[in-house]
């Protein structure tokens, strides 16, 4: 490699790395001079933690979107404003003197070694096989060495700050790994029917109780999310399509309605009805 190196001639992943160093440095750059005291941008100057953690969420399902749709300019687009996040962290807490964007590329290297010692030899050279609830187990060492108490439970360490479909998901699949889980179909469809019929009870009651309302209306989404589970379909991400299916039909069906020299708040129910089923069929 020396002798290649010498005449000019560099490997891919060199070169690749050294581009990535320079690119991943500009940002860094660009991020401090947006923070500057002085010279800075006002907007990104008063930004903290707290004030852009929503937009962090926001850019999270714009990825998963752009992955979605398949078109990888976007995907590529989307990453970016992503990291921009993490880089905007960074910054913030170099301020403050809690840690910088190498403190927490270098733990995540760390923290990934750590947790697949299969992959990646001991000081001693030696690799480890991968067993089951290694990871797990890895994870409880590690809460153990920082001074952290450990939460023996089942369902720990699952954020409440998930989107509630994802958290439902993630409680689910704990339990069921504990053996908290019914090993066929139909039960999981019979508790479904058992919700809605809850629901219908609560809604057709003499005095109908808007929180037990709301409270049966939960219990039959989670009942959804356990069903998309069992016939291995991620929750979301079926709720993702499903609400841009039906904003295509429904803005196919405007533009039905448009061409028929109407507005869609003139339209009958019935009228609406009919279009959408014509959208449907386009």
């Amino acid at each position: 490699m020396s002798k290649l190196l010498s005449q000019g001639h560099r490997p891919e992943s060199v070169t690749q790395d050294s581009e990535n160093a320079g690119a991943l440095n500009e940002l860094l750059s660009i991020m401090r001079q947006l923070r500057d005291p002085v010279a800075g941008c006002e907007w990104d100057k008063q930004q903290t933690f707290a004030s852009i953690s929503p937009y962090t969420i926001e850019e999270a399902y714009e990825v998963a979107d752009a992955i979605d749709k398949g078109n990888m300019d976007e995907i590529r687009d989307e990453l970016g404003d992503l990291l921009f996040q993490v880089v905007f962290y960074a910054q913030i807490a170099q301020e403050q003197s809690g840690f910088a964007f190498a403190d927490v590329a270098n733990s995540m290297s760390a923290k990934l070694r750590r947790r697949h010692p299969h992959i990646f030899p001991d000081k001693n050279g030696k690799t480890i096989l991968p067993q089951k609830g290694q990871w797990e187990q890895i994870k409880a060492q590690e809460l153990l060495s920082a001074g952290i108490n450990r939460d023996d439970s089942i369902l720990a360490n699952v954020p409440l700050g998930m989107s509630p479909l994802l958290r439902a998901q993630k409680l689910q699949q704990k339990c069921a790994k504990a053996g908290f889980d019914w090993d066929a179909l139909s039960p999981v469809l019979d508790k479904l029917q058992e919700e809605i019929e809850e629901v219908m009870a609560e809604v057709n009651a003499p005095d109908p109780s808007q929180a037990a309302i709301e409270d049966e209306i939960g219990d039959v989404l989670f009942s959804v999310v356990n069903l998309a589970r069992h016939v291995k379909v991620d929750a979301q991400s079926a709720l993702r399509k499903a609400s841009t299916k039906f904003e295509q039909r429904f803005r196919l069906v405007e533009s039905l309605v448009r061409a028929q020299g109407q507005s869609v708040k003139d339209c009958s129910l019935s009228e609406l009805e009919a279009f959408w089923q014509q959208a449907k069929k386009q």
